[in-house]
């Protein structure tokens, strides 16, 4: 098997499969469908990684925002009791509009519990740690972006996650393989045994995967230069400049390690696709993507030799 058909075969692991996607839409546009009726809902907006195009297998969640009339809830945006009122809002209109019992639009939505920016409603069983949900979150529309009530602090924070969509699609109309090496890095950080967040991975790919490659160089790239980047103390921040560290509890030295580790095998990869040795490069890939990239998993065939140091001799000269 040659590198670029192992990654394609590889891409086909991560994605998820068209009847998910499909499924995940469809439940989506149910809340859509409802929202989109309410007289102070100006707008529904999807976001989330469905809505990037970076979604991988499996989807557990999807992310819909509600921009709602400010002119409407006029005590909205300010400090205090707002947030949590905003929250509790939409969790009462979820509930009577697609409340499982006696939703008026639909009956889908077994619980709906708001959290700190959003509510979350559970479509399957609530106890189920794999189950379906879709985050419902409220906004105002203040100029080029958006405002959104913060449970915990009892404030409405700024942000602008319609900034991060139209980069990743200006990335993806620039080479079609954008999107799809997202989710194979997101798969990758999911492997590993710390926490990274997703979003860590897409930020940072918008900064360091190039768009004029093929996928194996570009990886090799990434890799590279997010190496460089984490460990010169680069933090991965909001890239719209609102939200600050979007990670703030992450590892960053044993995230830079494991970013190094992958470096490594990529550039010895990319090497050993130089020297015609499809072999070696698709073990070396193997070990940065694991068991599901397509390669010999038997590392004394196919990891190169390693050649012993010199011995050296104490020999007198004269």
């Amino acid at each position: 098997m040659s590198v670029f058909d192992a990654f394609g075969a590889f891409q086909t692991k991560v994605n998820a499969d068209v009847e998910s996607v499909r499924e995940a839409r469809r439940r989506r546009d149910v809340f859509r469908a409802a929202f989109s009726k309410e007289e102070d809902v100006l707008e529904v907006v999807s976001s989330g990684s469905l809505a990037r195009g970076t979604q991988k297998d499996p989807i557990h969640d999807v992310d819909l925002i509600l921009i709602y009339s400010a002119d409407d809830h006029p005590e909205w945006g300010n400090p205090g009791a707002s947030a949590a009122a905003a929250l509790d809002h939409v969790r009462g209109r979820v509930n009577t509009l697609l409340g499982a019992t006696d939703g008026s639009h639909d009956k889908v939505v077994r619980l709906a519990r708001w959290r700190n920016h959003a509510v979350k409603c559970f479509l399957d069983d609530p106890n189920d740690e794999s189950g379906f949900t879709v985050d419902v979150m409220p906004a105002l529309r203040v100029g080029d972006h958006l405002m959104i009530p913060e449970a915990a602090s009892e404030d409405w924070v700024h942000c602008d996650p319609e900034s991060l969509i139209a980069a990743v699609a200006t990335k993806h109309s620039e080479w079609n393989k954008f999107a799809g090496t997202i989710r194979m890095l997101k798969r990758w950080a999911s492997d590993q045994d710390i926490k990274i967040k997703s979003l860590v991975m897409e930020v940072l790919a918008l900064d360091h995967l190039p768009t004029s490659s093929n996928q194996p160089a570009a990886v090799k790239q990434f890799f590279v230069a997010a190496t460089y980047a984490i460990e010169g103390y680069e933090e991965v921040t909001d890239p719209a400049g609102y939200c600050g560290p979007i990670q703030g509890d992450l590892d960053y030295d044993e995230f830079a390690k494991r970013l190094r580790g992958a470096r490594d095998h990529a550039i010895q990869a990319i090497q050993a696709s130089s020297n015609n040795d499809a072999d070696t490069a698709l073990w070396h890939w193997g070990q940065i993507f694991g068991a599901d990239f397509p390669h010999d998993p038997n590392p004394v065939k196919a990891a190169p030799a390693m050649v012993a140091p010199r011995p050296v001799k104490d020999t007198p000269q004269g």
